[in-house]
């Protein structure tokens, strides 16, 4: 550590405390040519984990706001609470997964729809007419057939029930 008043590089910590908060390491050191003592704070570098939006924009991550939409998709559905912080759970570690600390909104929409359509395909299709902003019901009929579609004969439907 550079001493504020020689700029000497060579110093000993005298002492270490953590702060009141819990969220620093207080250190009063003594530089090793003069001997005045001064005080550091080692604290972590938090970077927030940015999602990159469609038109390019990056904004901070909020799990409010992904429980928020999961929230308004499974309104009056079968869905526990549980299972819906258990999805913005595995959001959030897909984000902090990432090595760039950050992931692009269509990555995480469709790690959410997949989760969704195996849960419940009514929030799924509620979900994904938002997050694919469908233009037409041409469009939402689209998906709805290959919802169909993709659907094992004989197999019951788990949002049926």
């Amino acid at each position: 550590m550079k001493c504020p008043y020689c700029g000497f590089t060579q110093d000993r910590v005298v002492d270490s405390r953590e702060s009141k908060e819990a969220d620093a390491i207080r250190r009063r050191r003594e530089c090793e040519r003069c001997n005045k003592r001064f005080t550091t704070y080692e604290r972590i570098d938090e970077i927030p984990y940015m999602v990159v939006k469609k038109d390019g924009r990056r904004e901070k991550f909020e799990r409010q706001k992904v429980l928020s939409g999961l929230l308004h998709a499974c309104e009056k559905r079968p869905i526990s609470a549980s299972k819906l912080e258990a999805l913005v759970d595995e959001t959030e570690s897909f984000l902090t997964d990432s090595a760039e600390r950050e992931r692009t909104t269509s990555e995480i929409g469709e790690l959410l729809m997949n989760r969704l359509k195996s849960l419940d395909t009514v929030a799924y299709i509620r979900f994904a007419s938002v997050y694919r902003d469908f233009k037409d019901v041409r469009e939402f009929k689209e998906e709805l057939e290959q919802l169909l579609t993709a659907r094992e004969p004989g197999k019951k439907n788990k949002s049926a029930g």
